[in-house]
């Protein structure tokens, strides 16, 4: 079984921006959807991006309030994903999680990724981000 390992979280100003990584070991993932959820203080856990790397591209998925200011990139010589926030607002404060779906991509409905937690089986600790006014 997978482990995956966060890293990047700080504290920052708003207006700032962040990088974090999440590095895989064990089973890297490489080709399974992969993501970053975040879960602020007193809600519940929501999805920030994901993403599938095939023969035939990347593909990525954002969530709507994050476009824009978000961008997730994939690695897979260094096991790696790396979710790039700009912009960070006092409201992106939470604990960001990257979640790994072990089903192959083949049986993940529609043929995509999508921003359910349900359907993400392995997950990292966590990394605080704390974005102050």
């Amino acid at each position: 079984q997978g482990q995956l390992v966060e890293s990047g979280g700080a504290s920052v100003q708003a207006g700032g921006s962040l990088r974090l990584s999440c590095l895989a070991s064990g089973d890297t993932y490489s080709a399974n959807c992969m993501g970053w959820f975040r879960q602020a203080p007193g809600k519940e856990r929501e999805g920030v991006a994901v993403v599938h790397t095939a023969g035939s591209g990347t593909n990525v998925y954002y969530a709507d309030s994050m476009k824009g200011r978000v961008t997730i990139s994939r690695d897979n010589a260094q096991n790696t994903v790396v979710l790039e926030i700009n912009s960070l607002k006092p409201e992106d404060t939470a604990i960001y999680y990257c979640a790994a779906n072990s089903q192959p991509f083949l049986f993940v409905p529609g043929g995509r990724c999508h921003l359910v937690e349900d359907e993400y089986d392995r997950w990292g600790q966590g990394t605080q981000v704390t974005v102050s006014s």
